[in-house]
């Protein structure tokens, strides 16, 4: 009998746009002959489903069940391809474990830590995983540029702490630029995080778990021609992909063995994507992506076609593992 799929897009946050087509890519590629797949799309101030009309049939929030034809749909899993809040911050997995509903990729305690840039770092400093020199701030708190400065130099990154696809960053070049900086921060989170730049070659790493084994995908050369890999880099094509990234065989094996020491010690399944910098040929891990873009053109897709893994195989690994 085929399973019941809820693939879950949309979200609270500014990535709502890019989830859409992360949700709508996977609803395209899962096998309907093995499976009953409906899209669903949460919202701050609604859930519905949409079917083959592109009408909105409203979801029930307290079981997560859907009326079809005066028949009660039951989810059997939920396919996450929400990327944000409340698929990436523990929010959405606390819902479906209360409702004992298996969802893919990892759990609420896992995605609370990977979704706050802070947390992760910190947590991940105990795992002796280098990252650049920051300093985190609250909204409330009262800033000292120049104590800031002298911790982090110049040029720095401001950051959301909790955000996601480049959303609330910038680069920071003079000291009269923190109080836009920030401003643009704390506009995505009320804690923001400030980073040494780190000059060197920038690489995301995919880690996914793919039929019981743990697998680090080609590794991908992120050149940004803007600034930094911003919002247009990523989205808009200012920026080129090199899968496989041109770096040596040593750096190769570091930032691998690095990215799986991240996936197991926080205990992630399904997908992950990594970023790093290399400084000195050492890479020094930027953020943990818990639910990446998953449409043809997102840097994950391109890394599995490489490992010559289909998305159809993978999505329906991922299922898989959530069922059982």
């Amino acid at each position: 009998m085929k399973k019941n799929i809820a693939i879950i897009m949309g979200g609270y946050s500014s990535e709502y746009e890019i989830s859409m087509e992360s949700g709508k890519a996977v609803f395209d590629v899962l096998d309907k002959n093995k499976f009953n797949c409906f899209r669903v799309v949460i919202l701050k101030n609604k859930w519905f489903y949409i079917n083959s009309k592109n009408q909105e049939i409203t979801i029930d929030k307290k079981s997560f069940t859907l009326k079809l034809n005066n028949k009660l749909v039951k989810f059997d899993c939920v396919f996450n391809a929400i990327h944000g809040s409340p698929g990436e911050d523990g929010e959405i997995q606390s819902y479906f474990e209360k409702l004992s509903i298996p969802i893919t990729g990892c759990g609420a305690f896992q995605s609370k830590i990977t979704y706050d840039k802070i947390k992760c770092l910190n947590y991940l400093k105990e795992f002796d995983v280098k990252s650049a020199d920051s300093i985190s701030l609250n909204i409330n708190e009262k800033v000292d540029i120049d104590k800031v400065i002298k911790k982090v130099g110049l040029p720095c990154f401001v950051k959301a702490s909790k955000s996601g696809s480049s959303y609330g960053i910038s680069k920071v070049y003079r000291a009269e630029e923190f109080e836009n900086a920030m401003k643009t921060a704390f506009n995505e989170d009320s804690d923001i995080l400030i980073e040494s730049s780190l000059d060197g070659i920038e690489v995301s790493v995919g880690v996914i778990s793919f039929q019981g084994e743990i697998i680090c995908l080609p590794i991908t050369e992120i050149v940004t021609h803007n600034d930094f890999f911003d919002y247009d880099a990523k989205y808009k094509g200012k920026s080129s992909e090199i899968t496989p990234a041109r770096i040596s065989n040593q750096m190769r094996s570091l930032v691998t063995k690095e990215s799986i020491k991240i996936y197991k010690s926080i205990g992630l399944k399904g997908l992950s994507r990594s970023e790093f910098i290399f400084k000195n040929k050492v890479p020094y891990l930027l953020e943990v992506n818990t639910v990446p873009g998953l449409t043809k053109k997102s840097i994950l897709p391109q890394q599995v076609k490489l490992a010559g893994i289909s998305l159809m195989d993978l999505f329906e690994s991922l299922i898989n593992e959530a069922l059982n």
